[in-house]
C-alpha cells in the first residue's frame, strides 16, 4: 500500500498523519507539496488538519486553489480514497468534493479537547473495523467545526447514510452538550456520494497509539489498510 500525505503552509498534522501511516501501519507513506501537479499512484491520499494559509478569508478558501487540490479531484473522480481531517475536510468542502461548509464553532472559541463521536456506518472503507453504534473518545482541534448545510443536503445525507460519524455523550446519546461546535445535525464526518471521500473534524492520527492516551482512532487507519489491500487483490 502506499500514502500520500499532502502538506499545505500551514499544515500541522502532516507528521502525526505520517507517524500513524508510516510507523504504527507500516504503510510507504510520503508527503507531498501542495505546489505539485500530479499525486503518483498513491492507494490513498491524506488531506491533514492544520491552518492553510493562516485559514485566511476561511478555512481552506485559498488552499482549495493549490495546484494539487486539482489532481485529488482527478483522482477523486477515479474512485480513488481520500481522506480530510479537519482543516482537511474544510479543504474538501471548499473543493466541492464534500457537500456544505464549516464555519465559525457557535461558541465563537477555538475548542481543543477530546469528544465523543458515534460510528453510524460501517460499510465505507474508512469504518470496517468498527462496529455499528461504536462511540469513540478522540480529540477535537479547530475554531470552525461546525458544519452547515441546506435543508435539502442535510436530508440527503441523512437519508443515504452518508453521515459516517456524529456528536454524542460518552454514552452514545445525541444532545447533553455532546456537539462541541453545533454542527447541524451533530454531523462529525461524511462521505460522498460514492463513498471514497471522507472528511471529519476529530483528528484519528492523534488518537491512535497508547501513548496519546486514546487508540480509538487506530480502527479507521486499519479499515483503509485492509480496504487497500483487497482492492489491490482485486
Amino acid at each position: 500500500m502506499r500514502a500520500v500525505v499532502v502538506t499545505f503552509p500551514g499544515s500541522n498534522c502532516d507528521y502525526d498523519c505520517l507517524q500513524v501511516l508510516r510507523k504504527v501501519m507500516g504503510v510507504d507513506t510520503r508527503f507531498i507539496w501542495h505546489r505539485e501537479h500530479e499525486l503518483g499512484d498513491p492507494d490513498l491520499v491524506v488531506l491533514p488538519g492544520g491552518f492553510s494559509y493562516g485559514d485566511y478569508l476561511r478555512a481552506g478558501a485559498i488552499a482549495r486553489f493549490s495546484p494539487i487540490v486539482e489532481a485529488v479531484k482527478r483522482y477523486a473522480g477515479r474512485g480513488g480514497i481520500v481522506l480530510g481531517i479537519c482543516n482537511g475536510f474544510q479543504i474538501l468542502c471548499e473543493a466541492g468534493l464534500l457537500p456544505g461548509a464549516l464555519r465559525r464553532n457557535d461558541s465563537l472559541k477555538f475548542r481543543s479537547h477530546d469528544v465523543h463521536v458515534r460510528v453510524e456506518t460501517t460499510d465505507t472503507a474508512f469504518t470496517r473495523a468498527y462496529r455499528p453504534g461504536q462511540v469513540l473518545r478522540i480529540p477535537i482541534a479547530h475554531a470552525e467545526g461546525n458544519y452547515i448545510a441546506d435543508p435539502a443536503t442535510l436530508e440527503r445525507l441523512e437519508a443515504e447514510r452518508r453521515v459516517v460519524f456524529r456528536y454524542t455523550t460518552r454514552e452514545g446519546a445525541r444532545g447533553e452538550g455532546g456537539n462541541p461546535n453545533g454542527s447541524a445535525n451533530d454531523i462529525a464526518g461524511i462521505v460522498n456520494p460514492a463513498g471514497n471521500v471522507l472528511g471529519l473534524m476529530p483528528h484519528p492520527e492523534r488518537a491512535a497509539e497508547g501513548v496519546l492516551g486514546s487508540t480509538d482512532g487506530l480502527g479507521m487507519f486499519e479499515s483503509l489498510v485492509a480496504h487497500c489491500a483487497r482492492e489491490r487483490v482485486a
